[in-house]
């Protein structure tokens, strides 16, 4: 289609040349058609106009017509070899199926004349069969024109030989890098590819994600992925990983309330592992529980409160009784309750509570508890028992 415009254009201008050489000094000239009762009266140039229009759309709608005949014996078309396909159609045989660790030769075949994506597409293919060496090698002789294109084939390729330092550092330019025009069309896809890089980054190198400039871009299942793997590697950070996170979690913190309910127990998990950031911990657990009542996130913050150096039992007492005005009939309540009333010397008080709730574990652990009346080595026991069922929590009230 571009070609036939372009052709007519070519042609038309080239029309309009000669006829305004031939006219100059003579005039558009004169034409008269008499054809049975129709009669038309005009110049040279109006009749070369309709002429020309005429033929123009006798062509488009000859192209429209065997496009349409081409498309449908195609559909009745029976295929016996993949070699008879056109080139696109086996390309899109091949992306559909995932099929390109088979076809290799023939994608290289493909793109060998093009000097753009020969580079990229090569490095490709050398990145599934795991060779990276060659995969490197092939995109040091990439057109710079596909540099976006290389740069995330090169981060995969990092990711793929565990090098995090070289993966960041390349997604760090690329966050910098202004796209080419040419890729302006795919941005959005572009952009996506990047996230996506961020986000295999984040998971496999979960401590060094912290160092990089850019954050808060992954999607909600990364993050939490990412969150997850924070709490599993938790022993292996050193004392500039804990910096970088805590650093994160303060530049973060206006953002994190507006996270869903998942990410924000996560890093109340994660906050629960840092000691000097108990009062982020605290606002943290308080704002979860007022947006709705979760007794893991209540206990962590019952046990952050009774493990201060001096706690205001009264404060705690005060914001409890919120809580039961908010949320009635909640047996782990009454548990915290216990433990203020014994940790003030209210014994008798403590003593009431236990008749209460008698099918719930956590108060069957306090009767069992206070049966054993200051046993310290089976009440120890007893606290093993019951941690099995806390994830990343130990029980230490």
């Amino acid at each position: 289609m571009k070609q036939i415009l372009l052709a007519y254009l070519l042609i038309s201008l080239f029309a309009i040349a000669i006829m305004s050489v031939l006219s100059f000094g003579y005039g558009a000239g004169y034409v008269y058609v008499y054809w049975r009762d129709w009669q038309v009266q005009s110049n040279i140039w109006f009749i070369i106009f309709v002429l020309a229009l005429i033929s123009f759309i006798v062509q488009m709608l000859w192209y429209g017509l065997k496009r349409y005949l081409s498309r449908e014996q195609r559909k009745s078309e029976t295929v016996f070899n993949f070699n008879k396909l056109h080139p696109y159609e086996q390309l899109a045989v091949i992306w559909l199926l995932n099929a390109a660790h088979d076809q290799k030769d023939f994608i290289q075949q493909a793109f060998t004349e093009s000097g753009l994506l020969k580079g990229v597409i090569d490095a490709r293919l050398s990145w599934i069969q795991q060779d990276y060496p060659a995969a490197l090698q092939a995109l040091n002789q990439t057109s710079p024109m596909a540099f976006e294109l290389a740069e995330l084939q090169r981060i995969e390729i990092y990711l793929g030989q565990n090098d995090g330092e070289q993966a960041l550092t390349h997604l760090e330019f690329l966050n910098q890098h202004e796209l080419s025009p040419w890729l302006n069309k795919v941005k959005t896809a572009y952009e996506q590819r990047l996230n996506t890089l961020w986000g295999a980054f984040a998971l496999q190198f979960p401590w060094l994600y912290l160092r990089s400039t850019r954050y808060g871009h992954l999607d909600e299942v990364t993050k939490q992925a990412w969150l997850a793997q924070l709490l599993q590697a938790f022993d292996q950070a050193d004392v500039d990983d804990l910096q970088n996170l805590k650093q994160r979690y303060h530049d973060l913190q206006d953002q994190i309330a507006e996270r869903n309910y998942a990410v924000k127990m996560l890093w109340l998990k994660v906050l629960s592992r840092m000691p000097d950031m108990s009062q982020e911990h605290e606002r943290l657990a308080v704002h979860l529980l007022e947006q709705q009542f979760n007794q893991d996130v209540f206990y962590m913050w019952f046990q952050a409160q009774l493990l201060k150096q001096n706690p205001d039992y009264v404060a705690v007492e005060q914001q409890i009784a919120l809580w039961e005005q908010k949320y009635p009939a909640l047996p782990v309540l009454n548990f915290a309750k216990w433990n203020i009333y014994n940790a003030t010397q209210r014994s008798a008080e403590a003593d009431a509570l236990l008749a209460q709730y008698p099918d719930d574990v956590l108060m069957s652990y306090l009767r069992i508890k206070s049966a054993l009346n200051q046993q310290d080595d089976l009440i120890r026991q007893l606290n093993l028992i019951f941690e099995n069922n806390a994830n990343f929590m130990e029980i230490k009230i």
